[in-house]
Order: structure tokens, then C-alpha cells, then sequence
């Protein structure tokens, strides 16, 4: 039987402590490999983070090149469309004015519903979660006005009360009025 074998034999407590040089020598190899392995998870972020920007912004460019031939073939499209059917509503016999008429009040109800879509779809650029959660932490102009982290309030209704009671926002300190979240 070799050495090795008699130490696995015997209970862990009746071996002698290691060496404190030892110790530290173990510890010192551990924090290299942790900041090697820490370094190396940075460097495939970074590397990750790189690419995905780089994709995001060839992306962005042929999108942005669609969008606009979607936009100058959609434009036609109706421009064709409304032409069908104001010359469709003059054959019925009605004016051409009336025809007209009809056609660019059908466009005005459709660009009513696009802005009013627009504007709600805006809301979500506010960043409204970030912004309650970052003044629960103290951070921001909404810090003085939001429940700190350790409130049970909550911050989407505080936030709700600020929005319908905008005069509290326009008391700061600047004097610059603080669009609620």
C-alpha cells in the first residue's frame, strides 16, 4: 500500500492543517485563475457587445433602406387608390368635388389613427420602469419624489399620483419641470 492510500484511509479531521505558505500559495493561484477567467468573460462580452453592434448597425442601414422604398410604394399605391376611388364615386354620380372630398376625408381619418398611434407608441420611449426604478435607488431628478428601495410603496403608483398632480414636479430646486415616468 503507498502513502497516498494510507492518507485517503484515514479521516480528513487526524491530517495536520496545511502550511500557511501553502495556503497562501493556493489562494494566490485561485485569485489569478478567477481574474484570468473574470478577464477572459470581459473580453468575449466585449467581443460579443462588438458584433452585435456591428450587426445592429448594418441592420439599421438596410432597414432604414426599406422602410423609405415601402414608404415611396406605399405613397403611390394610395395615391392610385384614392385616384380609383374618386373616379369611382364621380361614375356613381356624384361631383368631383364631392368624390374628392370623400377621398381626402378617408386620408384624414387614417392620418388621424397613425398619429394617434404614434404618439401612444412615443410613451414607451420614456423609459418609465427605468426611470421609477432608478429614483427608488436615489438616483435622478425623481429621486426626491419616489419611495426609497426599502418603501413598500409602490413606485408605479407614486408615479401615477405625480402625473395626475403635476404641480409637485414644477417645485425643484433648478426650477426645471420634471416630466414624471
Amino acid at each position: 500500500m503507498s502513502e497516498g492510500d494510507e492518507r485517503r484511509d484515514h479521516d480528513p479531521a487526524d491530517m495536520p492543517p496545511p502550511d500557511l505558505a501553502e495556503s497562501l500559495r493556493d489562494i494566490g493561484n485561485t485569485a489569478k485563475a478567477s481574474l484570468g477567467a473574470a478577464a477572459d468573460s470581459a473580453r468575449a462580452l466585449r467581443s460579443l457587445m462588438a458584433a452585435d453592434l456591428s450587426l445592429a448597425r448594418t441592420a439599421a442601414g438596410r432597414a432604414a433602406a426599406f422602410a423609405g422604398v415601402a414608404i415611396v410604394f406605399g405613397a403611390s399605391a394610395w395615391l392610385f387608390l384614392m385616384a380609383t376611388l374618386v373616379a369611382f364615386l364621380h361614375d356613381m354620380g356624384l361631383s368631383w368635388f364631392m368624390s374628392m372630398l370623400i377621398a381626402a376625408g378617408l386620408s384624414l381619418i387614417v392620418t388621424a389613427y397613425a398619429a394617434w398611434r404614434t404618439i401612444h407608441y412615443f410613451e414607451h420611449t420614456r423609459l418609465q420602469a427605468t426611470r421609477r426604478q432608478l429614483a427608488r435607488l436615489g438616483i435622478g431628478e425623481l429621486a426626491d419624489l419616489m419611495p426609497t428601495a426599502d418603501s413598500p410603496q409602490s413606485a408605479r403608483e407614486t408615479a401615477k399620483d405625480l402625473r395626475e398632480n403635476g404641480d409637485a414636479l414644477k417645485t425643484q430646486r433648478n426650477g426645471i419641470d420634471i416630466t414624471p415616468p
